[in-house]
């Protein structure tokens, strides 16, 4: 019988990206509407080309039969351009059920911070919402973060506050 012994393990990253830290909320309103449908949301970082460095988070109906629900992942546009239509739905540690309103915390750990480059990025979230609108922020960040940095951006419909706290 083995014994398994907790080790930590120190030195395998380096440099100033590799103690960065971020974290990433995002708030789904209360909407007082007749007919409410929880929103599909997309999550991801981009260079400042628009081009996708990684994806965060896809909530989206995993309820439907025979996966119906990845057929309406076209309705996030923007996400769905970029990086959506090349990704074989669900994928491990990015996709999950779409969320009652509430404020959510995203799991950045899909996207392997330590191998950042140095730069300009912004944090994007888009949503989609049946019998609703589509929504898209985006929060500008400097990678790796000099020193404790909040952004936030504010929804106007389907989206509320988006925050992402970068800690050094």
């Amino acid at each position: 019988m083995r014994t398994w012994v907790p080790v930590a393990v120190t030195g395998l990253l380096t440099g100033p990206a590799a103690a960065a830290d971020m974290t990433v909320k995002v708030e789904i309103p209360t909407l007082s509407v007749a007919e409410y449908h929880k929103p599909y949301v997309a999550v991801w970082v981009e260079k400042p080309d628009q081009s996708v460095v990684g994806n965060l988070a896809v909530w989206y109906s995993l309820k439907m039969r025979d996966n119906e629900g990845v057929k309406w992942l076209k309705d996030l546009r923007q996400w769905w351009r970029r990086s959506g239509r090349s990704l074989e739905m669900p994928v491990d540690g990015i996709s999950g059920a779409t969320r009652a309103p509430g404020l959510h915390e995203v799991d950045t750990k899909a996207l392997p911070l330590a191998s950042l480059p140095p730069g300009e990025y912004a944090l994007v979230v888009e949503a989609a919402r049946e019998v609703g609108g589509r929504e898209l922020l985006r929060v500008p960040f400097q990678w790796p973060p000099a020193k404790p940095v909040t952004g936030t951006a504010k929804g106007e419909s389907e989206l509320g506050t988006v925050t992402i706290d970068l800690k050094p």
